[in-house]
């Protein structure tokens, strides 16, 4: 019987455990109407209304109490929907990365990781990127090798992971959850 309640007592730590899984791809919030944005999944989108107009990206700590050492990446720019990456304009991702590597290197060194959700598990509609330290036991040889930031994909279905590497980068796509290759 204890054997019985231990297991129970395990499946419901896991339960608990597991990323909450929402689709975000439905997501209807609209900065022109203020009341679509008082839903939870919309809250970056009312977070990155308050930037100042000049402002292109900007820098939030994630206030996520099991992800103490992330920070977010994300743009002012809506795009209808999920904000899918691919959705913004190739001159706009450029910088996006431009920016959110600079910043992981401000705060990780070469020990950066950055992670692209894929908007199936994503609990934000708002485009956002999360820094971290990247955690080496995540490396697979299942990458892509880029030389330069403009040569980083959007994927139109899924995330991505990059981190530093001899030279320039690798990139991870394929996956929904790419997060869980930066510390917490």
């Amino acid at each position: 019987m204890a054997a019985m309640r231990q297991l129970w007592f395990a499946a419901a730590c896991l339960w608990l455990a597991a990323p909450a899984s929402a689709d975000v791809s439905q997501c209807a919030c609209d900065p022109a109407i203020p009341e679509t944005m008082k839903a939870r999944n919309c809250s970056l989108c009312a977070v990155a209304e308050k930037q100042p107009p000049g402002v292109e990206f900007f820098v939030l700590k994630d206030i996520n109490p099991r992800k103490p050492n992330r920070w977010l990446v994300l743009p002012r720019m809506h795009k209808p929907g999920a904000h899918e990456l691919c959705d913004y304009p190739k001159p706009v991702r450029d910088a996006l990365w431009r920016f959110a590597i600079r910043t992981a290197r401000e705060k990780f060194g070469e020990e950066w990781g950055i992670a692209y959700n894929g908007a199936q598990v994503r609990t934000q509609c708002h485009m956002h990127l999360h820094i971290g330290r990247f955690v080496r036991a995540a490396e697979t040889k299942r990458f892509r090798f880029v030389r330069r930031v403009e040569d980083i994909p959007a994927p139109e279905d899924g995330g991505l992971w990059v981190h530093p590497a001899p030279g320039g980068y690798h990139v991870h796509v394929g996956e929904q959850i790419t997060e869980t290759a930066l510390v917490r």
